[in-house]
């Protein structure tokens, strides 16, 4: 940090197993992210290139190197593992990774439907060779699922071998964990947490009023993600208390 503060919560040092910030890349540019590093590498966990987009995205290889150098993780988006699964390509996908040197993978069911046996399936044979972070929920808003089955689908893909799960919402925060106007299901959350640990969880919280939600809820050190760019540095004022939306959060003014 720039100059001393007082009663600023902890952060765990980077490379961290709690408290992790989940960046979604959704097409910047080599330069972009030479940027983007330079001003919140230090804040960034890991990076997603979101959904497809690394289909599409030139340099591709040179792009990742830069987040490598970093130190920073990335990976790509479950969308695009999806995309190769329903067209029975999945030894391409692994090849693909190969090519890449990716060290982490997304396996998510978001926009097909997958037996949940079969992507347990997938998520042990991957866990061989990579980091597994795996997503539970659904990208249509119109499928609803019961908290138990929820915490079902965790506990089977962490069993399986997923080093994370991630609650699904989308890029816009509105499905999943979230109702349509983006407000958290807080019945849903507080029942997942009965069964699954919350360090094991990362929370998509694209939205500011989302992220602030998690932080009240569970401190400084909960794993979000789906975090813009531009959004990592005022997330991280938010987890220190130091944005209006959690001032007075962490302190004790009887001891100031």
């Amino acid at each position: 940090m720039n100059y001393p503060l007082n009663n600023i919560p902890e952060r765990p040092v980077k490379p961290r197993n709690k408290g992790i910030t989940m960046v979604m890349d959704k097409g910047l540019s080599l330069r972009q992210t030479e940027d983007f590093i330079d001003v919140a590498g230090i804040h960034s966990d890991i990076v997603k290139l979101g959904w497809a987009t690394s289909f599409v995205t030139p340099n591709l290889k040179e792009k990742l190197a830069i987040y490598k150098s970093a130190g920073i993780p990335t990976y790509f988006g479950g969308t695009l593992f999806e995309a190769f699964i329903i067209r029975n390509q999945f030894d391409d996908y692994c090849r693909v990774l190969e090519k890449f040197d990716m060290e982490y993978v997304e396996v998510s069911d978001g926009s097909i439907t997958i037996e949940h046996d079969l992507k347990c399936e997938f998520i042990q044979k991957l866990s061989k060779q990579v980091t597994v972070i795996s997503e539970v929920g659904s990208k249509d808003a119109a499928k609803i699922f019961a908290p138990y089955k929820w915490i079902k689908l965790m506990q089977a893909e962490i069993e399986a071998g997923s080093w994370k799960v991630i609650a699904e919402a989308r890029e816009g925060g509105n499905v999943g964990i979230y109702r349509g106007s983006g407000e958290v299901r807080e019945g849903l959350v507080d029942e997942i947490l009965t069964q699954i640990p919350e360090e094991t969880i990362i929370w998509e919280a694209p939205q500011k009023e989302q992220q602030v939600w998690f932080i009240k809820l569970l401190g400084s050190n909960v794993n979000l993600g789906n975090i813009a760019p531009a959004e990592v540095i005022p997330l991280e004022t938010i987890r220190l208390g130091l944005r209006g939306d959690t001032f007075d959060h962490f302190l004790d003014l009887a001891k100031l």
